[in-house]
């Protein structure tokens, strides 16, 4: 099922790890330059993609620690990551990008994501074994789903980040101030810890 806001593009699932990531990571690590820093995966990609082996994944978080660093996930993978929440510790943090309610919807527009539930699962169980949470609302495509998913999991995430829908006319569509302005009382009705992008608080200022 699709609705009005489907995409209209094609998307590349053919995704693979890049050939010797684990050893080039390991000689990068090397030296304690990175020692006490923070390691962030990932932003352009998704450490946990469907159908791949995650191995290196854990492999990576696994040299990060011997590293001395921490690190910060990203990733639509739902309960996939949950495997690699033994390797958290104080300073590391689990996100999870949230964007559509509706699997079906959520389906249409991220092929070779986990659904909602999965990666609302996720977060929950990372939350009660103790790791920092946190979640992009980015983009906001429907705007009353990135106001439930605040509603339904503040208990759970202890950082909220949000931001536009840019580089889609049909972004054009949603009244940001408006959305700006009622998600950000929703955040202080609830007491949220959250952060909301530079351009969607130009928006709201304007």
């Amino acid at each position: 099922m699709h609705d009005r806001w489907s995409p209209n593009e094609d998307f590349n699932t053919n995704v693979r790890p890049r050939e010797n990531i684990v050893e080039a990571t390991k000689r990068q690590l090397s030296g304690g330059k990175y020692k006490d820093k923070k390691i962030m995966l990932c932003f352009m990609c998704d450490p946990y993609p469907s159908e791949i082996d995650t191995t290196p994944t854990r492999e990576i978080i696994q040299a990060i620690k011997d590293a001395g660093a921490n690190f910060t996930v990203l990733t639509k993978g739902g309960m996939r990551a949950s495997r690699d929440f033994d390797l958290y510790s104080e300073g590391d943090s689990f996100g999870s990008t949230l964007t559509f309610e509706d699997a079906d919807v959520s389906l249409g527009w991220e092929p070779g994501a986990s659904e909602p539930l999965s990666r609302i699962q996720a977060i929950v169980e990372a939350h009660e074994k103790g790791i920092k949470t946190w979640v992009s609302l980015e983009p906001i495509i429907r705007t009353q789903d990135a106001i439930n998913f605040v509603t339904d999991l503040h208990r759970h995430v202890d950082l909220w980040k949000v931001g536009k829908w840019n580089y889609d006319q049909r972004a054009n569509e949603i009244n940001w101030k408006r959305f700006g302005h009622d998600i950000e009382a929703v955040f202080k009705i609830l007491k949220c810890t959250y952060y909301i992008k530079e351009d969607l608080r130009a928006e709201m200022e304007s």
